[in-house]
């Protein structure tokens, strides 16, 4: 019943979406890939913001129910008959009435089962489609026969492009650039490689001048196209990784006639958004790497990265892996988690687990050497979240990443130094989740 359900909301949701975009005639850039979805989304709002009336996907609308919703601009009933009746009466009023719609839709587009963005692409026809980076280990992997499904999912966006679309392509990632032959759209690329439309160059991390400490402010990097070359920052970011965005936002300008200044002016003042390893002071003097929003191998591995980057507020701190279940990783599940637990072996002082498939992070971790007495295994966020306090001491650093079953935003909050502010700072804080 439940199944039936959906499927009539999708039915008319989609129906209207489709009546709006051939009312308004917005144009239409979609994200797709195995990482930095969202991030690449709000940064690409963020730049086209400079010239346009732009509205993006909220959250991760990125399903064949969130993809409408987007479009209608209306949010997601849950489980309120409500809720989905208010949003099909928004839909409707944009039909009939006369509205001032956005000029240019961002549009976040995912696959969690086999056929999700084909689906999609049956109606949904991008103007600008980019493909961020494709991981040797997907999340939702376990719902395909393997990475190549998934690949060959994520490629369903660009199918049937025409010469009048544009795809933006990871130049520093061969399989997108494979699934780039596939097109007669005009292709532009960006990355770190030599050879990439968009390409950064000199990244680093800068420190806030102000405090003594030292403490990490954000990343910086210059941006070159073949004309032109100016520096970028992006605060409260770090690691490389999340260079990506901004130049794929810097490509999506420049399809719309921004100039490289306009676009990098405005990557100044975007942030990604809560949950993806952002900087948060913690209780006891320390500082919290808050990447709770997800995981996935490929997304970990950058945030251990990161620690490894960024030292402790002070020379007695600790570095302090704190990892939840990566889930949905099918039968690649024990070996993905041996293997970054290998890794963060060699970038942390404490390794905290989180959850039944999390313990593979500690097995890894012993091979490698860690000293057994250096790790903590907890069954829950919560159970972690109170050992923690006790743990912590001032001067540590954490990071905190999970998957989002996994609910590790309420470890963030039970350490974060300001939990007044955790509706601004943290990830998953709506009441859909909340009640969860």
């Amino acid at each position: 019943m439940r199944e039936i359900l959906k499927k009539i909301v999708v039915f008319v949701l989609t129906w209207e979406a489709r009546l709006i975009l051939k009312k308004y005639k917005a144009k239409i850039v979609a994200v797709t890939g195995s990482v930095g979805k969202t991030s690449t989304k709000d940064a690409i709002a963020k730049v086209l913001e400079k010239k346009f009336r732009v509205r993006k996907s909220k959250k991760s609308y990125n399903s064949e129910l969130g993809v409408p919703l987007a479009i209608i601009g209306a949010e997601s009933g849950w489980n309120s008959i409500y809720k989905w009746l208010a949003a099909f009466w928004k839909g409707i009023k944009a039909i009939v009435a006369q509205e001032i719609y956005p000029e240019i839709l961002v549009l976040e587009v995912g696959a969690d089962r086999p056929e999700d963005i084909k689906k999609i692409r049956l109606w949904l026809k991008p103007d600008v489609a980019v493909l961020t980076a494709l991981a040797e280990i997907p999340v939702h992997v376990e719902f395909f026969s393997g990475p190549e499904e998934v690949f060959a999912e994520k490629e369903e966006l660009i199918r049937g492009l025409g010469e009048s679309a544009t795809v933006i392509l990871n130049f520093d990632d061969e399989r997108i650039m494979e699934i780039g032959k596939n097109t007669s759209a005009k292709i532009l690329t960006y990355g770190f490689s030599d050879g990439a439309d968009f390409e950064a160059l000199d990244y680093g991390i800068f420190l806030r001048k102000e405090d003594p400490a030292g403490v990490p402010e954000g990343i910086e990097f210059k941006v070159r196209n073949k004309k032109d070359e100016f520096p970028a920052k992006i605060l409260n970011a770090f690691g490389s990784h999340n260079a990506y965005p901004a130049l794929a936002a810097i490509a999506v300008g420049s399809v719309f006639g921004m100039k490289l200044e306009d676009s990098i002016e405005m990557i100044s003042i975007y942030s990604p958004p809560p949950g993806r390893l952002k900087l948060i002071r913690g209780i006891k003097n320390t500082l919290i790497l808050d990447d709770s929003y997800n995981s996935s191998p490929k997304a970990l591995e950058a945030a251990l990265k990161v620690l490894e980057e960024i030292e402790p507020p002070s020379k007695e701190g600790r570095k302090i892996a704190v990892l939840g279940d990566m889930l949905e990783l099918g039968k690649h599940t024990i070996t993905a988690h041996r293997d970054l637990g290998n890794i963060a072996a060699d970038v942390s002082d404490i390794l905290c687990t989180v959850g039944v498939r999390a313990k593979f992070f500690m097995e890894g971790a012993i091979k490698a050497g860690f000293k057994k007495r250096s790790i903590y295994t907890f069954e829950t966020s919560e159970r972690a979240a109170d050992e923690l306090e006790k743990i912590i001491k001032p001067g540590d650093i954490l990071l905190i990443k999970g998957s989002q079953g996994m609910r590790m935003e309420k470890i963030v909050e039970r350490l974060m130094a300001e939990p007044e502010k955790k509706k601004e700072l943290l990830c998953r804080q709506d009441d859909g989740w909340e009640n969860r």
